[in-house]
């Protein structure tokens, strides 16, 4: 396989706070036909540097770099980028892009927006 996808998490200490990320790249890696990997940003593993080298060390030439987050902040405009930046330096034989956030997606804010407003109707009519 030459290319894979990677789900880009902020990262946790707290291995409870991995769990829904755990539980998303399971339900996708069982529906998807491409090599699929969660990473973190931070203060878990595998991290987004040890992800990019164990799949440059398989063959893989080309990664996209998915964030799991609502919004590019900071992390996404400065950290992440460096470390994309450096990682293509370690790895020059293998393209390396960073996709913007999930929550920039319209089909992403529409399905918030239901799970929203179905917890708010349970709400009301409790």
């Amino acid at each position: 396989m030459t290319y894979s996808l990677i789900l880009l998490a902020h990262g946790s200490s707290d291995p409870k706070w991995r769990a829904p990320f755990e539980r998303l790249h399971d339900a996708l890696a069982a529906r998807m036909q491409v090599s699929l990997k969660l990473a973190y940003m931070e203060l878990s593993e595998p991290s987004l540097e040890s992800t990019v080298a164990e799949l440059a060390a398989s063959g893989v030439r080309r990664a996209e770099i998915l964030p799991l987050f609502f919004a590019a902040g900071r992390h996404l405009r400065k950290d992440v980028p460096a470390q994309v930046e450096a990682l293509q330096s370690l790895h020059p034989g293998m393209d390396l892009k960073l996709l913007p956030p999930v929550g920039e997606h319209p089909a992403f804010i529409e399905a918030l927006a239901a799970v929203i407003a179905e917890q708010a109707g349970e709400t009301l009519s409790t």
